[in-house]
């Protein structure tokens, strides 16, 4: 068995955006925090903020400052409706944007709700070497966003590449 061949459990923190949702109604962070754990990552945190800019920075910047956190998953927040703010709020944080997080969700989300997916905005980026995923906050975009993406570049195995590698160091600790 070779290095390669060996997974590096991650650390990862949950949010959830919402304004109607608790810990008992949270089924999209309840589907994320088991699926990696499943994985065979570790669950650092989990926090359910309201639909506002600056939570949802306080939150995550707190996060991106630790050295417990090496990958963040948010949920919700990414539509058009109301006070949708998740995009706002995260992408000032970035040093680097994944373009392609938010273009393959949406190709893979319109085989299952068609049109619909273009009123996603899902994005993901680098923000101090932590990974942060933003996606819709329905379980079933969650499932797709981590069955279809998130799951295989969260995997130090997965080839011909990860974002293991690009993470800081700190995920190898």
């Amino acid at each position: 068995m070779s290095a390669s061949d060996i997974l590096i459990p991650l650390k990862l923190a949950v949010l959830t955006v919402s304004d109607t949702r608790d810990e008992s109604s949270d089924s999209s962070g309840a589907y994320l925090v088991e699926s990696l754990q499943e994985a065979g990552h570790t669950l650092t945190d989990k926090q359910i903020v309201k639909d506002d800019i600056y939570q949802i920075r306080a939150v995550i910047s707190a996060w991106i400052a630790s050295p417990q956190v090496d990958a963040v998953l948010v949920t919700g927040g990414t539509g058009f409706s109301g006070r949708d703010s998740t995009p706002e709020a995260v992408s000032v944080l970035f040093d680097k944007q994944i373009e392609g997080f938010g273009e393959v969700f949406r190709a893979v989300s319109y085989t299952e709700i068609g049109s619909s997916t273009i009123q996603s905005r899902a994005l993901a980026g680098f923000a101090n070497n932590t990974v942060i995923f933003c996606m819709p906050g329905s379980t079933g975009a969650c499932r797709t966003a981590w069955i279809s993406l998130i799951r295989e570049q969260l995997d130090s195995r997965h080839r011909p590449c990860n974002f293991v590698g690009v993470l800081n160091t700190r995920a190898h600790n």
